[in-house]
């Protein structure tokens, strides 16, 4: 994986998309195709993000710490856990339980080129202050797993 896309910069390495949180504890890459953006207000994605959160998702064997110092997983629920880096709080992943696939926030992404927001999920969880957008479809699961890769 050393030749770029032209674009150093970016984080893209040949079908790699690099990753960090803010300060750089937690160092990660993806490889391939990613799936496209979903955006989802329930409660939990509040609380840890602070507001809704828009993620990809990749193979759980697709994803490879480069430097994991500052890693933290919580189980959020018995059906899924997420991750943040405990030195700064960004918030990175989350992990359904039962599936072998990873939730990437895209704000963790160095590089967004070639992907798109496709869809919401629990968009009657929304908060009060902020309006969900009427544009954007409201998926369920089996929707989001049909959904092409991008990128």
């Amino acid at each position: 994986m050393s030749e770029t896309d032209g674009n150093a910069a970016s984080g893209r390495v040949s079908g790699v998309r690099r990753g960090s949180c803010a300060c750089g504890a937690v160092r990660f890459e993806v490889a391939g195709p990613l799936r496209p953006i979903i955006a989802c207000h329930c409660g939990q994605c509040r609380k840890m993000s602070g507001h809704f959160t828009a993620a990809t998702e990749v193979p759980e064997a697709r994803l490879r710490l480069l430097h994991e110092e500052g890693l933290r997983w919580y189980a959020s629920s018995a059906k899924a856990r997420r991750a943040f880096c405990g030195t700064c709080g960004s918030t990175l992943f989350f992990k359904l339980n039962e599936r072998d696939h990873v939730a990437v926030f895209a704000g963790a992404l160095d590089d967004v080129e070639g992907l798109s927001l496709a869809g919401q999920i629990h968009a009657a969880d929304a908060a009060g202050y902020y309006r969900v957008p009427d544009d954007l479809p409201q998926l369920e699961r089996a929707a989001i797993d049909a959904l092409p890769p991008q990128g």
